[in-house]
C-alpha cells in the first residue's frame, strides 16, 4: 500500500499533503483528550509496534505479499486522533530512512494508511461497541472487524486517486479488482493480527485500551448498582 514518488501526478499529491498536514494538526489537539500520564507512554508502544510490524511481511497468493497497516489496531488502544498521529510518525520515518514510501507520497500514504484505516477501523468499532452486548469481551472481534474493513477502503480510495491523477498507463477496472481483491485478503491477515493483539492487551490491562474505556465504566456502574440494591 506505500505509493512511491512518481505514482501520482503532482496535484494529487499536493492535495493529499495538505489534507495529511491538516489532519495532523487536528490531531495534534485533540490527542490531548485521550492521553494522560497514565497511558501516554502506550503510544510510543503502538507506533513501535506498528513500525516493527510493518515491517514483517506475509504472503497472500501469486507472489504478493502484505502486511500490517495498524491504523484500526491503534484506534482502539489509543484513540483515534493518537493513532493517526501514530501512524504518521511511522510513514515518514520509513520514507526518509527506509525508502519505503516516496517523500513526495508522505502525504498520500499519511492519507491511505494514517487517516482512512484509522477513521473506518474506528468508525465499524464504534458502531460494533454499540450494538453487540456491552462486554470485554466484544473489544477484540470488533476490533478486528474494523482492521478487516480498513484495509480495502484504503484501496478504494488509493484506487480513487489513481484514476484523479494516476501517471502509470494501467487500466482502471483491473487495478481496482485488482486492489480490491489482493487487500480482501490482506484485510484478513490484518483482523487475525488486531484481533490477538488486543485480546492480549485487553486480558492484561483492559484500563489501558482506549475502545474499551465506556464498556469498564459501564461495568463499575452496574456494579455499584447491584451493591447499592
Amino acid at each position: 500500500m506505500h505509493v512511491p514518488d512518481g505514482f501520482l501526478d503532482a496535484p494529487t499529491s499536493l492535495a493529499t499533503g495538505v489534507v495529511a498536514a491538516a489532519a495532523v494538526a487536528v490531531s495534534l489537539r485533540a490527542a490531548r483528550r485521550e492521553l494522560d500520564d497514565r497511558t501516554a507512554p502506550m503510544a510510543g508502544l503502538v507506533a513501535t509496534f506498528v513500525f516493527a510490524a510493518q515491517m514483517i511481511n506475509f504472503p497472500v497468493g501469486a507472489g504478493t505479499s502484505g502486511h500490517l497497516m495498524g491504523g484500526a489496531l491503534a484506534a482502539v488502544l489509543v484513540g483515534p486522533w493518537t493513532a493517526v498521529l501514530c501512524l504518521s510518525v511511522v510513514l515518514v520515518v520509513q520514507a526518509l530512512l527506509m525508502a519505503d514510501g516516496g517523500i513526495t507520497a508522505i502525504g498520500t500514504n499519511i492519507s491511505l494508511i494514517g487517516i482512512v484505516t484509522v477513521a473506518v477501523g474506528w468508525a465499524v468499532f464504534v458502531l460494533l461497541r454499540k450494538v453487540l452486548p456491552a462486554r470485554i469481551s466484544i473489544v477484540a472481534p470488533a476490533a478486528a472487524a474494523g482492521a478487516l474493513l480498513s484495509v480495502p477502503a484504503a484501496a478504494l480510495l488509493f484506487t480513487g486517486l489513481f484514476a484523479i491523477g494516476g501517471n502509470a498507463p494501467v487500466d482502471l477496472g483491473a487495478l481496482t479488482a485488482t486492489m480490491l481483491g489482493w487487500h480482501t485478503l490482506i484485510g484478513i491477515g490484518e483482523a487475525a493480527v488486531t484481533g490477538l493483539v488486543v485480546a492480549s492487551v485487553v486480558a492484561a490491562r483492559p484500563d489501558l485500551v482506549h475502545g474499551a474505556r465506556p464498556l469498564l465504566t459501564e461495568r463499575v456502574l452496574e456494579t455499584r448498582a447491584a451493591v447499592a440494591s
